[in-house]
């Protein structure tokens, strides 16, 4: 484990808006990178620390803050979970839903409490996170969502395993059909030959806000390799392009299995490597494995990010 305890003391301006320094974590789950902040300890005059949009916007830049693809907060749990799991993205958006996060803090959970698992409290909904062999984490992320109004979509389309959405020339559209699945936040997922051969970073921007989303959505590439294999390659909502995104995978193994493009059980390998899905026929949930890794720790000032960041 790196440890990096400098930190940057904070500016006059605004020292009794925040705690001067805060405590972090650098997470990451294949390259998913997050700054994990434990907020059930910190204080601020006597009352629980709250997250900012400013804050978080100013922690995920990457060119004046410690940047990362997500800002996690773990904060007391509000109905018998070992904690609540707040999500905020690079743009300082909330968030619903991240799996490789989801990970990270069931890790650090299962070491703190020493239990066979851990719940976890979202604003998606409560998951169970599990050891795993092989030093990697399981989660039980529920059942998925497919109902139009459940993703949600602005109209009624009552097959979601395909909708009629397309980018290009009418009679000859770069990308078209995408099945579309929440898992927590909406994904929509484009079946296609060849991942690399599509520029995602450039069609997924327009994708992500469509009319089609009113709460904008998560837009993945998706190439089957075998019944039991997938490669795929996402543009996260309020992110950009991510090295893996768990959400995006159980998307995608709930949306192929629709689709009658792949088994219930399937590797799906990211850009920063694989994870193990399985959408399970009896209970309807599924279950993603992956690993976990810690980065370094260190401590912010909120002062000093917020000056920089304006």
């Amino acid at each position: 484990m790196m440890t990096d305890n400098a930190h940057i003391s904070p500016s006059d301006a605004d020292a009794d808006t925040y705690p001067q320094n805060i405590p972090f974590r650098k997470m990451n789950g294949l390259g998913n990178d997050f700054v994990v902040i434990d907020a059930r300890q910190i204080t601020h005059h006597g009352a629980p620390f709250k997250m900012t949009t400013a804050l978080a916007a100013a922690i995920g830049n990457r060119a004046h803050g410690i940047g990362c693809d997500q800002l996690i907060v773990i904060m007391p749990a509000t109905h018998g979970g070992a904690a609540f799991m707040g999500i905020w993205n690079t743009d300082g958006s909330r968030a619903e839903a991240c799996g490789n996060a989801t990970r990270c803090v069931g890790d650090l959970l299962l070491q703190e409490t020493q239990d066979e698992a851990v719940m976890i409290e979202t604003v998606a909904g409560d998951l169970i996170a599990a050891a795993a062999p092989g030093a990697m984490i399981t989660v039980d992320m529920g059942e998925p969502r497919l109902a139009w109004d459940q993703i949600p979509l602005a109209e009624e389309i009552r097959d979601t395993r395909g909708i009629e959405l397309q980018i290009g020339p009418i009679d000859n559209p770069i990308l078209h059909t995408p099945a579309v699945v929440n898992v927590g936040n909406p994904h929509a997922i484009f079946f296609v030959d060849d991942v690399d051969a599509y520029n995602l970073e450039q069609v997924g921007p327009l994708l992500e806000n469509h009319p089609i989303f009113p709460e904008r959505a998560n837009i993945s590439l998706a190439q089957i390799l075998a019944p039991d294999h997938i490669r795929l390659k996402v543009w996260e909502r309020g992110v950009g392009l991510t090295l893996a995104c768990g959400t995006a995978a159980c998307a995608t193994i709930v949306a192929a299995v629709r689709k009658k493009l792949s088994d219930r059980q399937a590797r799906i390998s990211l850009p920063g490597g694989d994870l193990f899905l399985a959408w399970n026929e009896d209970d309807n949930h599924i279950y993603m494995t992956g690993p976990t890794s810690l980065d370094y720790e260190g401590s912010i000032s909120p002062q000093e990010l917020l000056a920089q960041n304006q």
